[in-house]
């Protein structure tokens, strides 16, 4: 028995290394390069992620050779030009190849007949794993549409897609605003609006509808970030309108804040507090994010205008105060760590590594929206020198927007227009030790034909630590049924 394993094994391993599909020993090596879509050339991807497929822009009889090290595979191209690469044989290919590069050459066939190899292009692979899950919002690319929208969970490692709620199950209403506690799958909330309203909290297990309007805040709980305790939700509050620009200006809709304010809500009292420092008539604050220790709560705080007549003059800076966990409790000093009005820009979504060491923002020429900001791109600030880097090989001249980190501050998720302008795509990019962004890459699908099929922007991607584990049909009967529990000010 043990030496029948030992040549099963072997024969296993041949199979895996093998390149499965003949490679025209005739080839002639040309100088031309083809250009695939998604362009993964150059990119630096996770040992952990799902096969690279791709296709070629222009359909013809190729084949593509993946070498790295002691493994390679081989595939021919179906009749339209795409790759599709066996999943076996992919993890196979990424665990010889972690801290190295995967070689990849195409073969084209031209009209005569004749082969023609073209030059290889590298895909580098990161010994750092991403996180395997990916959380986001699929919602159509309109302005005011929500009658099919929901909240998927994708495994990175695979192509396994499930939803975690469809609101085609709850009265095709509006569901947004997801976030989890430092990846945590196991502590996660949602809005829902329209019908069925509340904020949900989906801790342990346990399933909670919360009522969030009171007397003392702007409105219920808009923008979210969990404490690292998890005690604690960060919020603004909101007095949202949004309005349409004419043709023509490049951004399509202008969302905007009448007043807004900034508070946390304690998940064990259901209170929520603030500060005057948090929610001046002076100034509008939104968009908070704590520290990964847990005693900094970062905002954006604007000037106060007059709304909409200077919806082009509002600028955010990025702001902190102390906050103690151990009382819920605010500083009483506001520190100014990004002045990005003094520039004239804009900044929101201030996110930090899980590491302490980097802050990620949005910036724009203006206003607090960013989603359909054509010149809305990504930041890094070194939080240790102050150093703000541009991010010029991840950003695009389309929109660049939400982002969120993977637990080991080595990865961060992002959504971009690039390509179509209209659609969000899920993008993923590897950041060094030392703050260097890799190219980023485009989330792979099963299919290379996907994104052009799927006609919904994804909104929100969050990386989180494993599969959310969700009684869906309990959750849409406490949706429906269940009785809102009502947050109070804080005493």
């Amino acid at each position: 028995m043990k030496l029948q394993n030992i040549i099963l094994s072997l024969i296993a391993l041949a199979l895996a290394t093998s390149c499965g599909t003949k490679i025209p020993t005739d080839a002639v090596a040309v100088d031309s390069t083809v250009a695939i879509w998604p362009d993964y050339a150059d990119v630096t991807v996770p040992c952990n992620i799902a096969p690279l497929n791709f296709r070629l822009a222009q359909p013809q009889k190729a084949i593509v050779e993946m070498r790295s090290a002691t493994a390679e595979l081989c595939v021919e191209a179906t009749a339209d030009g795409s790759f599709s690469i066996p999943a076996n044989r992919w993890r196979h290919l990424l665990a010889v190849a972690q801290g190295r590069d995967i070689a990849v050459t195409i073969f084209t066939r031209t009209d005569n007949g004749r082969w023609q190899r073209h030059p290889a292009f590298p895909i580098h692979v990161s010994a750092d794993s991403i996180d395997p899950v990916l959380v986001y919002r699929r919602i159509a690319p309109g302005y005011r549409m929500w009658s099919e929208m929901g909240i998927y969970q994708r495994c990175l490692e695979s192509f396994d897609e499930k939803p975690i709620l469809n609101n085609k199950l709850t009265n095709n209403n509006c569901m947004n605003c997801h976030s989890f506690c430092m990846q945590n799958p196991d502590k996660m909330m949602f809005h829902q609006r329209m019908m069925h309203a509340g904020t949900y909290i989906l801790a342990d297990g346990n399933i909670e509808k919360l009522d969030t309007k009171t007397d003392s805040t702007i409105s219920a709980l808009v923008y979210p970030y969990w404490h690292p305790s998890g005690r604690f939700i960060a919020f603004s509050v909101n007095d949202i309108k949004q309005d349409f620009h004419a043709s023509a200006d490049p951004n399509r809709i202008e969302v905007f804040d009448n007043k807004s304010d900034v508070v946390v809500y304690d998940v064990e009292h259901h209170t929520v507090a603030s500060s005057p420092l948090l929610k001046s008539p002076d100034a509008f604050e939104t968009f908070p994010s704590f520290s990964p220790d847990g005693k900094t709560l970062y905002f954006c705080s604007a000037k106060a205008k007059s709304m909409p007549d200077n919806y082009q003059q509002v600028r955010y800076d990025l702001c902190s105060i102390s906050f103690d966990p151990s009382s819920g409790s605010f500083g009483t000093l506001v520190d100014t760590i990004y002045a990005a009005s003094q520039g004239g820009h804009s900044a929101r979504f201030p996110r930090v590594s899980p590491d302490g060491r980097w802050m990620m923002l949005t910036e724009s020429a203006y206003g607090n929206f960013s989603i359909w900001h054509r010149d809305a791109d990504l930041r890094l600030i070194d939080l240790t020198t102050g150093h703000i880097d541009s991010l010029s090989t991840v950003n695009s001249n389309d929109v660049e927007s939400y982002h969120s980190w993977s637990s080991n501050s080595r990865w961060f998720a992002f959504s971009s227009r690039r390509g179509t302008g209209l659609y969000t795509r899920p993008y993923i990019c590897h950041i060094d030790a030392n703050g260097v962004a890799a190219k980023p890459f485009l989330l792979p699908q099963e299919s290379a034909e996907y994104y052009d099929r799927l006609l919904t922007s994804f909104n929100i991607p969050e990386l989180v630590q494993g599969e959310i584990d969700v009684d869906t049909y309990r959750l849409i009967d406490i949706s429906k049924y269940g009785k809102a529990t009502k947050v109070t000010p804080k005493p």
